[in-house]
């Protein structure tokens, strides 16, 4: 199990193009021969905006041995195919490239996955008791959800359920839409599969299939899941969610072309909250200082300020590796993860995990049902900008009766229900927190949505001493004052405020 993942963390207990997109054929053939003695990479090309489909910049990609496979032109940002092992470093070179860089080490075919299970799926016996604890206005489940109450969830769904006008983005392994939590808000038209960086709606594609990862599925179940009388409550039960699959069936990583894929569909498809729960692989920090890491950067970021124009709040998990991303060096020993990872110590000043650390992305940190960070989850001084419930260890922090494990319980593929926890948990807590500002405040801007979100958190100051394992040993230091700080950025997302204020 690699701890550091942000895409599903569990503890044990104990096609319809949209107008933005141009698909390009294959560039001119070279004029002279290029190696194509590589394996097959997927690379990312940045240009000048509105320049993607230039003909000087087709001809250099073909030149350099590369195919284009779409040009996303309104940022500028081109995805590219070659067996060139040199195509980076040649295509860098040519007017009007900007940068470009491989968006993998490992080739197009690469099979390998470290997508962890859920703790355990929900059992028959346990809905069974929980349903006879649920009162009138509870779904069936909600008794085990000490999350709700955790963000006033519970009592803001006494005034509102949110709008269905409003549309969470889901940007991960795919949500099935046929779970009946899920059918009633699910936005078809939003929906779409990324791999590979090409949108598709055709045959549903948006959906896990057998054997694919459920952790897109959960976190949309925390989101949105329908109050029906069914299973569990979301936190904006009343708005719709969509589902942008950006993580590969057979290895489990979400690569910079579908990212990119999956925040251009969501912005010309009027998402107005995007989650995304994961990190960009293969490297846990994008770094400036190398070419290659640089272009990834630019790209996604050119992806989600883009979606932000268009009016999207994005929302992005911190991490969980128990790090200070706030801290001068990191020691990263786990990049690349689709090949052979090397140690590396990177400056948080030129490295980034993306999306998460982006200009703009609200970045959320994890706490557990004590209201305390959650034994994982990174935490940052201004990097960190809120917190919400994520779920940790029962040993740690043990949730009030009804409830049994200190995890997240959300819907699985299928129909099923299941516990997770991570930071992965945690950012759906807050991108449902947002759709429910902006069902309050159908007219706010993504700015304006951001700053409700952060001025509405409830305070909530350092933990201090912090020893989550109590051993006598202080695991994290947090710095700041009550009202910002390195644990819980502005505090812990309010969803009654949400709907209120």
């Amino acid at each position: 199990m690699k701890s550091r993942l942000i895409r599903a963390l569990s503890l044990p207990a104990g096609l319809a193009m949209a107008s933005a997109l141009a698909v390009v054929p294959n560039a001119v053939a070279a004029d002279a021969p290029v190696a194509t003695d590589g394996p097959q990479l997927s690379y990312v090309v940045n240009v000048r905006p509105g320049q993607g489909n230039a003909a000087g910049i087709r001809q250099a990609i073909g030149k350099a041995g590369g195919s284009v496979v779409i040009a996303y032109d309104k940022i500028g940002v081109l995805v590219v195919h070659s067996k060139n092992p040199d195509f980076a470093r040649t295509i860098r070179t040519a007017h009007g490239v900007e940068s470009a860089g491989a968006t993998r080490t490992a080739p197009l075919a690469a099979q390998s996955s470290d997508d962890i299970a859920t703790e355990k799926v929900l059992t028959a016996a346990e809905a069974e008791k929980a349903a006879a604890a649920a009162t009138s206005a509870q779904d069936p489940l909600e008794p085990l959800q000490w999350d709700l109450p955790a963000i006033k969830a519970d009592r803001a769904h006494e005034k509102s359920l949110g709008s269905s006008k409003v549309t969470v983005g889901v940007l991960d392994s795919g949500v099935d839409d046929t779970h009946p939590d899920i059918a009633p808000n699910f936005d078809r038209q939003a929906s779409a599969s990324c791999l590979g960086g090409v949108p598709v709606q055709k045959d549903n594609a948006w959906r896990p299939v057998a054997g694919e990862s459920d952790h897109g599925m959960h976190v949309a179940g925390t989101i949105a899941a329908a109050k029906n009388g069914v299973g569990v409550t979301g936190v904006a039960p009343g708005v719709k969610v969509a589902s942008l699959k950006v993580a590969e069936p057979a290895t489990g990583m979400y690569y910079t072309e579908a990212v990119v894929c999956g925040f251009m569909w969501a912005a010309d498809h009027g998402v107005d909250v995007t989650n995304s729960s994961y990190y960009t692989d293969p490297w846990l920090f994008n770094c400036k200082t190398d070419a290659d890491q640089k272009a990834l950067v630019t790209a996604v970021t050119r992806a989600t300020q883009y979606a932000e124009r268009k009016g999207a709040v994005n929302v992005a998990a911190a991490g969980n590796a128990e790090t200070d991303l706030a801290q001068d060096q990191i020691v990263d020993d786990s990049s690349p993860d689709d090949t052979n990872p090397v140690t590396r110590t990177i400056n948080t000043k030129d490295c980034f995990d993306i999306p998460s650390q982006l200009p703009g992305v609200v970045t959320v940190s994890a706490t557990g049902a004590k209201g305390i960070k959650a034994s994982y989850s990174n935490w940052g001084k201004n990097v960190v900008d809120i917190a919400a419930p994520g779920g940790d260890s029962t040993a740690y922090q043990t949730p009030a009766p009804p409830a049994t494990s200190g995890l997240i319980l959300s819907t699985l593929p299928g129909g099923k229900y299941g516990y997770k926890a991570g930071t992965s948990m945690a950012s759906p807590h807050v991108a449902g927190v947002a759709a429910l500002i902006k069902s309050t405040h159908l007219h706010a801007s993504a700015a304006q949505v951001k700053a409700l979100l952060y001025g509405e958190a409830d305070a909530t100051p350092c933990t201090d001493p912090y020893d989550i394992d109590g051993d006598g040993t202080v695991d994290a230091v947090c710095v700041g004052s009550k009202n910002k700080n390195s644990f819980y950025g502005s505090g812990t997302a309010d969803a009654l405020d949400a709907v209120t204020k």
